[in-house]
């Protein structure tokens, strides 16, 4: 059975044996993006549950409008990104059509500055980052989104989604130099 059947008969019997079989094929998949953003494998399986509870009851509004996974990781950093914020007493940014529109004046951090930071670094910056600077440079280059499905999956236009890149490199080397210190 497909995803998609599989959710249409989920959401009309509110099946709780169907959806079982859909949290076997992506538990694991879950779990390891909820295992990135927090490092603790009991944190990690806590989060893997409630998001699975959160799916169950919100599984109706998937539209099929993308792949189901597709939506299914969409759903996890999202919902990794608002565990960690409401930790951290933060609110998600919002950008407003002034600062996309800046984008243009804004001096592009090339990616080869990125790719020249060592492992260990990178792990210990990405332990200091924002959360939302965590799961664009995650998305961008552990999993190698393009501009376009990134731009699909945040709802956000591609200047968007360049424009939070480009922080989020920017932010990156800022604490690598600090670490350089």
């Amino acid at each position: 059975m497909t995803d998609n059947e599989l959710i249409e008969k989920i959401v009309k019997g509110n099946n709780t044996h169907l959806f079982a079989v859909l949290y076997d094929r992506y538990s694991s998949v879950v779990y390891s993006k909820c295992l990135s953003f927090v490092k603790s494998k009991e944190i990690a399986e806590d989060l893997t549950h409630d998001l699975f509870v959160e799916l169950f009851v919100k599984i109706k509004t998937y539209k099929g409008e993308a792949k189901f996974s597709t939506w299914l990781y969409s759903f996890t950093y999202n919902f990794c990104v608002n565990y960690i914020q409401r930790d951290k007493y933060k609110k998600n940014e919002k950008i407003s059509d002034d600062l996309e529109a800046s984008f243009a004046d804004i001096e592009e951090i090339d990616d080869a500055l990125i790719f020249e930071i060592k492992a260990t670094k990178l792990k210990l910056i990405l332990d200091k980052i924002d959360p939302e600077y965590k799961m664009i440079l995650l998305m961008k280059y552990q999993d190698d989104m393009t501009i376009k499905e990134l731009s699909i999956l945040l709802g956000v236009s591609k200047s968007a989604v360049k424009m939070r890149l480009n922080r989020a490199k920017k932010k990156a080397l800022e604490i690598s130099n600090f670490l350089d210190l």
